[in-house]
Order: C-alpha cells, then structure tokens, then sequence
C-alpha cells in the first residue's frame, strides 16, 4: 500500500507536511510494505502542469493520502479516482505516516472540507 504525503521539500521522511496539498513543492510516496521513499516534484496544473494533484498521486499507484487538510473539490476528485484521503496530518512525514498507523487521522468526507473560496486563491488554515 503506498501513501503519498504533501510535503516541502525532498528530504523524504524527515520533510515537513505541506499545508496546502496542491501547491507544494513536492510529495513523498512512502510504500508501507517496504518502507520504499520516493520523492517527487508537484508538476500539477497548480505549478504549471496540465494535471491535477491526485491524477498525479494516481499515477505513482498512491492509495491513501495523507495531509493536513483539503476542500470539498479536492477530496471528491481524490474520491472518484479511488484515493482515500486521511486529514489531521502534521510535523514531518514520519509523524504523518505514524499517526496514520495508529489510527491518530480521521478519513475526509465532504463535510471535513475546507470552505473554498470563489473570490481568488486565498487559503488559510
């Protein structure tokens, strides 16, 4: 099973859990049945790509997202392409995956979202 986390940098475990999960510098794919750490560079639509992030989690074979958390769209595209998504994450990404283990994160639904704004891209959390 692999999780895909948002994160700062490329530091793997030891980066930090990206607040805004589409404009990140990066995501760290950690496979939980071998511990393998990937890193790699957001190039969604956001950073200048034609994806949107989870297509791009989608295509690394991510089955869980973990991050702080998200909006309403966001979470049913991550839905719809078959990516659960798990919110309450925060620290680095070990932090993350550790409170993932032990049940510490809450799945998203609909109404976990973010309130979007249609005025701009501000985001605050």
């Amino acid at each position: 099973m692999k999780v895909g986390i948002p994160s700062m940098g490329e530091k793997g475990l030891d980066e930090q859990v990206g607040q805004h999960f589409g404009r990140v510098t990066h995501y760290t794919i950690v496979n939980l049945d071998t511990d393998e750490v990937n890193v790699i560079k957001n190039t969604s639509h956001h950073m200048g790509g034609t994806l949107n992030p989870p297509e791009i989690l989608k295509n690394e074979g991510v089955d869980i997202m973990l991050c702080s958390g998200l909006g309403r769209r966001a979470i049913t595209l991550f839905e719809e392409i078959g990516i659960a998504v798990y919110i309450g994450a925060s620290g680095n990404v070990r932090d993350a995956i550790s409170a993932f283990k032990n049940g510490n994160l809450q799945q998203a639904t609909l109404s976990d979202g973010c309130q979007e704004h249609t005025f701009g891209d501000h985001h605050h959390h």
